[in-house]
């Protein structure tokens, strides 16, 4: 049984137990009922003995409708609590885990008093808008001794870690000089006029520490990644997942340098404003980790939109959420689609909108969270994983804006000799809220 089988069977005999002895469920709330939220809470549900007390949204109606979906779908068909405001919810005190699954500028503000509250959490990637944040999260969850697993199921795909298993730790991909991970999704410019934001939405509250811009129809309840104002474009929300997963896999660091260049080049004149064109290189010893997306065009190959091709001097690893291919220099290459898991969790298929193929990857993601809970160990996905992967992200962007290589320090959390850049690590907070500091937390 290698690890991550076995670390699921603990997970689920290590629930079973707990609750075999109490008779009672962990107790599970969720910050952010929109479409990953969901997905990630019923994928919990079905994998372990939980009980949702406590959902929290600013959206009325989508928190409603989620209370409705998960009475159906836990065992004791209870209607969770309904909360706007997270920090009400968290004042109760009466669960074990959280889930942060809102924007991504709210994930910094919601995980670090969750933490507080004495609860593990499961958080969304990216973990945070700019360096400090997540430096500030980190730190958190290390003061109160919190587990924290972030949502980069890549490491735990099934097919993924076969791929790892087979190819990259027995050394047939041989030594890796080159990476490059892309996202090739088309994405053309839309022009959408502003309007008032609808009843059951808390504008105010959903803009949060972010600029206050009119209400757009884009932003809410799931475009809001077109816009840099809550998020970090497509390197923060796709890039991330290629880049931790790469970082895995191959076991890195920090890189040592950041470059990137690109903009709007073509999808001008749209609504949204993150870039739809972007090269970043990650330099790390050894190595170069090379980011590339397009909103526009064809991709260098239709099977692999999204993914990563590993370089070796005995092979090529192409690894994707939907499959992989080996190609060694010599004998015969090695192909493996996903599987989707519908015998054993057909309710998958049910659910409008899920992507099928994260699935199992989610699943295995939370087993793995549970077993770190009941050792109290780090998980797969540490909050410094995601800190580091995020921030990567984050420091292509600026060094995109700023026209520059960006020489990161480690050791400080801080960009070597180029004060202008380090202003930028902390994104301005609109008032009345405090970006958290590592000192604060």
């Amino acid at each position: 049984m290698n690890r991550r089988n076995f670390l699921a069977a603990s997970a689920v005999s290590a629930s079973a137990l707990a609750y075999a002895q109490t008779g009672k469920p962990r107790r599970v709330g969720l910050i952010g009922t929109g479409w990953y939220g969901k997905v990630d809470l019923l994928r919990l549900i079905q994998i372990a003995p939980v009980e949702v007390v406590s959902l929290c949204d600013v959206d009325s109606k989508m928190l409603n409708e989620a209370a409705d979906i998960v009475a159906s779908r836990q065992a004791s068909k209870k209607r969770p609590r309904l909360f706007k405001d997270y920090r009400d919810m968290l004042k109760e005190r009466d669960l074990d885990i959280v889930e942060v699954a809102t924007p991504d500028h709210w994930h910094a503000l919601a995980t670090i008093e969750a933490l507080k509250s004495g609860v593990d959490v499961y958080c969304q990637k990216p973990i945070s808008v700019d360096v400090v944040e997540g430096q500030a999260m980190l730190a958190a969850a290390r003061k109160y001794k919190r587990v924290v697993q972030i949502g980069t199921q890549r490491r735990s795909t099934p097919h993924l870690v076969e791929a790892r298993d087979q190819f990259v730790k027995t050394g047939k991909l041989g030594k890796v000089g080159l990476v490059e991970i892309y996202s090739y999704y088309k994405q053309g410019a839309r022009t959408v006029a502003n309007t008032a934001p609808p009843e059951n939405l808390d504008y105010e509250f959903w803009t949060g520490p972010a600029p206050m811009r009119p209400f757009n129809p884009m932003v809410h309840p799931r475009s809001w990644r077109a816009f840099m104002e809550y998020g970090n474009g497509t390197i923060g929300d796709m890039g991330v997942h290629m880049l931790d997963m790469t970082r895995w896999m191959l076991g890195l660091g920090w890189p040592k340098r950041v470059s990137s260049s690109g903009g709007i080049m073509v999808n001008k004149g749209g609504t949204a404003n993150i870039s739809d064109t972007q090269v970043a290189t990650f330099e790390f010893d050894g190595l170069d980790v090379v980011w590339t997306h397009r909103h526009y065009g064809a991709p260098p190959d239709p099977k692999y939109l999204w993914g990563a091709t590993m370089y070796g001097d005995k092979g090529t690893l192409k690894a994707g959420v939907f499959s992989y291919d080996f190609i060694p220099d010599r004998g015969e290459p090695v192909h493996k689609d996903v599987t989707y898991e519908l015998d054993k969790y057909p309710e998958d298929d049910k659910e409008p909108g899920i992507e099928k193929h994260v699935a199992p990857a989610i699943r295995h993601h939370m087993l793995d969270f549970l077993a770190a809970i009941d050792a109290r160990s780090k998980p797969v996905a540490d909050i410094e994983e995601g800190m580091i992967s995020s921030s990567c992200c984050i420091l292509g962007n600026m060094a995109m804006q700023l026209g520059r290589t960006l020489e990161w320090d480690a050791a400080s959390g801080r960009i070597k000799g180029d004060e202008e850049a380090n202003r930028m690590l902390r994104r301005p907070y609109r008032a009345p809220w405090v970006h958290p500091e590592v000192k604060d937390v």
